[in-house]
């Protein structure tokens, strides 16, 4: 071998071991244990792919979970692939660890200082975690059940993470809730054993008014809003006289909804009221209200004119008759929940 190729070898080679001696080369040392660019390399690596065998494993639970006949085991398929995932991230963090040079049995030795983390720092973050996996096993809480909690929120739950819970109002807002508040605080379910719900829509009407009558107009109205359950049976339109006001004899209607209209109560609501007041003009039945006003219908035997020109008053001059109300020709509510039913994706019903 020539001179000049001997010299191109041997630098070749030197390049090559300093290449290796760079990717070998010990950044940090902590605790008797070396970080190199190879051994974070390769524990990087390792959480992404494990990151990505999770997701190629939950979309294909999402596919197995859209089909049909299997639709009402969303909930707990949902649950198989949470645990699968954080599974895979903890059998990731253990290679990673053995990767970048510090075994399984030696991470004992870094045990108390995570322990005086989740202590001060990491407890809030630690404590969400924790009550997300009592939520997946509990199974108190699943996607797709509509919840209210102690702070007034209330919508659909659409994704349990690991630090919080994702909530979808009827608005469409989202609002992430921390774990810990579906675990420690008071939460009402809607439909975590029965997608009905029975709803109150309390009204009023002037005392006089004949009771028969007024329960006849209020079953009509439940029965033009599409969203009654059922017109007879045990979960049939019901009619209380719940209180005597200081005005108004009160009533409830007691309707069952179906599982659609369940999750949108306020629209829902407003469907009701709409149709009540239709059925009670209908009727005839007058709905009060608080008045202040003085009627003087006469005056030192006086009345009319008479009356106003002995207490020194102009008459007031005749109205005429106020022209025939415009009819907006439908119940917006009714035709809100209607279009958000339609447009919205099948939901599975509870688990049996």
């Amino acid at each position: 071998m020539s001179a000049p190729a001997a010299q191109a070898t041997r630098n070749a080679g030197e390049t090559a071991v300093a290449g290796e001696g760079w990717w070998n080369q010990v950044l940090v040392e902590l605790g008797g244990v070396s970080l190199t660019p190879a051994g974070l390399t390769g524990a990087v690596s390792v959480f992404v792919v494990a990151w990505l065998v999770s997701l190629v494993f939950r979309r294909g639970l999402e596919r197995l979970s859209s089909r049909k006949g299997t639709r009402d085991r969303r909930a707990a398929i949902y649950t198989v692939g949470r645990i699968v995932h954080y599974l895979l991230l903890f059998v990731a963090f253990l290679v990673a660890l053995e990767v970048i040079g510090l075994p399984a049995s030696r991470f004992a030795v870094f045990a108390g200082a995570i322990g005086v983390g989740l202590g001060f720092g990491l407890q809030a973050i630690f404590n969400n975690f924790i009550s997300g996996i009592i939520l997946l096993f509990d199974r108190s809480l699943k996607v797709g059940d509509f919840v209210e909690l102690e702070s007034g929120v209330h919508g659909e739950v659409s994704d349990i993470n690991i630090r919080a819970t994702r909530i979808t109002t009827n608005d469409n807002i989202e609002i992430l809730v921390p774990n810990s508040e579906f675990v420690s605080g008071r939460v009402v379910n809607w439909t975590h054993n029965d997608v009905s719900r029975r709803l109150r829509i309390p009204f009023g009407v002037a005392y006089g008014s004949d009771k028969e009558t007024v329960k006849a107009a209020a079953l009509e109205a439940a029965a033009a809003v599409p969203f009654t359950l059922a017109q007879d049976g045990p979960r049939r339109p019901q009619v209380w006289l719940t209180e005597f006001g200081d005005s108004s004899l009160n009533f409830d209607l007691v309707v069952w909804l179906t599982a659609e209209a369940t999750k949108r109560p306020s629209a829902v609501k407003a469907a009701y009221n709409w149709e009540l007041e239709t059925a009670l003009a209908r009727h005839g039945l007058e709905i009060p209200f608080p008045q202040r006003d003085l009627h003087l219908r006469s005056a030192f035997g006086l009345r009319d004119k008479d009356a106003w020109a002995a207490l020194g008053r102009p008459a007031p001059k005749e109205t005429q008759d106020s022209p025939p109300p415009v009819r907006s020709g439908g119940n917006d509510a009714t035709e809100d929940v209607k279009r958000e039913i339609a447009e919205a994706p099948a939901k599975p019903g509870p688990e049996e």
